[in-house]
């Protein structure tokens, strides 16, 4: 068996599909078209709230058309692909005019899908009613960690999974629209956590979550997750669990810093255990994997990779996205089964608010 693992995303044979940018801000900007021109990609146009914003990125990127309306940009025949970076209470919208344009094949959305689980439904039912594939950004998936984890979970060297679990302390980049929707962590970061345990593990049979206001983000607006811990329960008596704290610490008002993401998975024949460089961006520091197996002889293996989640694992949703038009199969994070991670999420407010276990039959259904 090759000790080499699969990390990087598959990419389309055809790049120069149009694709056109709703959104001028830091996601696009410095992450997705980062990503986009490193890969060879073809963004044809940009439009955003800001046409001086919207100049200053095509400039920056080598985009050709800035558009004053996504209206303007959605009838342009030379853009087939959609990349929406909009605030998840904006999306809905925005997707219901794109799936009126015939020229557009696809359409990449951010996570959240929406403002919840039901207006995510919505958005993956206009697709399909226009026949419209739909991809959704959820790049921590293709951090190289995550995804080469993935990878030694396929190939057993890991054996049935035990145990897994992911320990966030870090203080992200919080941003001006959350403050209007009374809401913090589990939506935002938390979600990626969750995405990342369905990627590794399937869909869990229940969920029990607790939450407290982040102290430092409470002085700006009030928000009922700040703070989320959650366990995961799985039929086959696999448990994951995260804990995302996101005060972690007075690191912010002078006092010393110790912010990291580590994740680890136990199964019956290795473990395997890796830390997130992203917390320290701009700093661009890779993530890291450390495993061993029963199956392997030599002890722990090191593999190292010189990507970094910002912005290289950008690459990956689009890329996904396009060979799914490519070759008319469904995404590898197509709108239907993302489905099942923002039932996740809304799992985990109705378990903090009820204080008991949920299942994800109890919103999928």
């Amino acid at each position: 068996m090759s000790s080499k693992l699969e990390y990087l995303p598959e990419l389309p044979e055809n790049k120069s599909v149009g694709i056109g940018c709703i959104g001028a801000g830091f996601i696009m900007a410095d992450c997705h078209l980062v990503a986009y021109r490193q890969a060879g990609f073809n963004p044809v146009a940009i439009t955003s709230l800001s046409r001086t914003a919207s100049q200053q990125v095509a400039v920056r990127h080598g985009i050709g058309k800035v558009y004053d309306s996504y209206t303007e940009l959605l009838a342009d025949p030379t853009v087939e692909v959609v990349d929406i970076a909009v605030p998840p209470d904006q999306q809905l919208t925005v997707i219901r005019e794109a799936v009126r344009h015939k020229n557009i094949r696809g359409i990449l959305a951010q996570k959240p899908l929406g403002m919840n689980f039901i207006e995510a439904l919505e958005i993956v039912q206009c697709c399909e009613e226009a026949g419209i594939v739909l991809g959704v950004n959820q790049n921590m998936r293709y951090d190289q960690s995550v995804r080469a984890c993935k990878d030694l979970l396929n190939r057993g060297l890991l054996g049935k999974p035990v145990f897994g679990s992911i320990d966030m302390r870090a203080i992200p980049h919080w941003t001006a629209w959350q403050a209007q929707m009374g809401w913090l962590t589990l939506r935002v970061m938390s979600i990626h956590h969750l995405d990342t345990f369905r990627y590794w593990f399937g869909d869990p049979q229940r969920v029990y979550c607790s939450v407290a206001q982040d102290p430092r983000t409470a002085a700006k607006f009030p928000h009922e997750d700040g703070l989320a811990l959650y366990i995961l329960e799985y039929e086959n008596g696999l448990r994951a669990s995260a804990w995302d704290d996101v005060w972690a610490g007075p690191d912010t008002e002078n006092a010393e810093k110790d912010i990291y993401i580590k994740w680890r998975v136990e199964g019956l024949d290795g473990l395997a255990q890796g830390n997130i460089g992203w917390p320290h961006y701009p700093q661009a520091i890779p993530s890291t994997l450390d495993y061993t197996s029963t199956r392997i002889p030599g002890g722990w293996q090191r593999p190292r990779w010189p990507e970094v989640w910002f912005p290289d694992a950008f690459t990956g949703p689009m890329a996904q996205l396009l060979v799914a038009l490519e070759r008319g199969t469904d995404p590898e994070i197509g709108g239907r089964d993302n489905l099942r991670t923002m039932a996740l999420v809304d799992a985990c407010y109705l378990s903090a608010r009820e204080h008991r276990a949920v299942a994800l039959d109890e919103i999928l259904h």
